[in-house]
């Protein structure tokens, strides 16, 4: 069977991906998907909102599962990781957006936190200076 070029493209650009892509990668499906079912629930679609909170917290529960516990602040991420999924779970149940409005600005936060941290730890790897934040606006 041949091989469809841009999925062979989409295949190398995931496995060449740094960890810090891959994160922001999941972290922008998850802020995808809540939008998603943020429109759904609108327009009553809750079996297109059902199947997009569940993606979502497929990621999030894989995030959760793959912190580092050797590091402090894993603690603290799987807490919020819990607190979301709990979120998600009302969200699907009660067919509200409340729950949706509540979170997704921390995951919002959250990626642009990472986002940062991988642009810093890339420039310090490099041994360029980090710009400063007035520089980046």
């Amino acid at each position: 069977m041949p091989v469809n070029p841009y999925q062979k493209y989409q295949q190398q650009s995931v496995m060449t991906m740094t960890p810090g892509e891959m994160l922001l990668k999941l972290y922008d499906e998850v802020i995808t998907q809540l939008n998603a079912v943020r429109q759904f629930n609108v327009e009553k679609d809750y079996q297109g909102a059902n199947a997009s909170l569940k993606k979502a917290q497929r990621i999030i529960t894989y995030l959760n599962q793959t912190l580092d516990f050797q590091y402090e602040i894993s603690g603290s991420l799987s807490a919020l990781y819990d607190y979301f999924l709990r979120r998600l779970v009302d969200a699907n149940v009660h067919k509200d957006n409340a729950p949706i409005d509540e979170v997704l600005p921390m995951i919002t936060e959250l990626r642009e936190t990472f986002a940062q941290a991988d642009k810093n730890s890339r420039s310090g790897a490099s041994g360029a200076p980090a710009p400063a934040a007035a520089d980046q606006k």
